[in-house]
């Protein structure tokens, strides 16, 4: 009886001897990692191949704001207007053109929140008579505005050929471009017409602006072999009329 009723108190003392040595381990785990200075345990907690790993500038930059270019004279080169039902894919697409205009060595200005445009629109439900169950939608257009300043005209061609290219869905562009060109315009279109003259000259042979000629000419081409043959006439059509008014 001794025996058994002994043996469950021994092992509750070791079971209270083991919780009381596993907390005294973990309070002394958690005082030496509060000793421990914060770069340090970073540093020993953090695997070496990710704290060695330094990313490209490229990959780096789409976490920040997208970089400009400083216009020298602020001449205006194109205006381009981005139109959307929502404002997810607008902002996106407007970051994206700020971005590739960068890269494209272009100073461009915005985005500029413009004006949004709301239609609204009364339906009737249903037909016949019931005129007064209608139904009201509404629609608004959110619109931004990129200007480019100092661009060349081959260069603006290319960053808007580029965006219609990677065109987001839901995303709509219009834009207005201004080109200038030297002094002396009015030369090079008088240079123009003379060109267009000579292509005159030079196009007169063919069969669209060739002059036929004389009655003459006419007949001799209806009595020719390869008229003949391709209608499958054995007479010129001019003696079949002439014979038909005889009877």
């Amino acid at each position: 009886m001794l025996r058994q009723t002994l043996r469950p108190v021994t092992r509750c003392a070791y079971t209270t001897a083991s919780i009381a040595v596993q907390r005294a381990q973990s309070t002394t785990s958690k005082s030496a990692i509060k000793n421990i200075p914060v770069a340090a345990a970073s540093a020993t907690l953090a695997p070496t191949h990710l704290s060695n790993t330094q990313y490209p500038r490229s990959l780096q930059a789409l976490h920040l704001k997208p970089l400009k270019r400083e216009a020298e004279y602020g001449i205006p080169s194109c205006d381009l207007q981005i139109r959307s039902y929502s404002l997810q894919p607008l902002e996106f697409f407007s970051d994206f053109a700020l971005r590739a205009a960068y890269y494209l060595g272009l100073p461009a200005f915005g985005p500029v929140p413009l004006p949004r445009i709301t239609q609204r629109w009364t339906v009737p439900k249903s037909h016949f008579i019931f005129k007064k169950a209608q139904e009201n939608f509404e629609r608004r257009t959110y619109r931004r505005l990129i200007q480019i300043k100092d661009g060349r005209p081959e260069t603006v061609q290319l960053w808007l050929a580029y965006l219609r290219k990677h065109q987001y869905y839901g995303i709509g562009m219009k834009a207005n471009m201004w080109e200038f060109s030297e002094l002396g315009v009015g030369k090079q279109m008088e240079a123009l017409n003379d060109k267009v003259e000579n292509l005159e000259s030079a196009f007169s042979h063919l069969g669209q602006v060739k002059d036929i000629g004389t009655q003459q000419k006419v007949e001799e081409l209806l009595a020719s072999r390869k008229f003949k043959e391709t209608v499958g006439l054995v007479e010129p059509p001019t003696r079949i009329r002439e014979a038909q008014s005889q009877n």
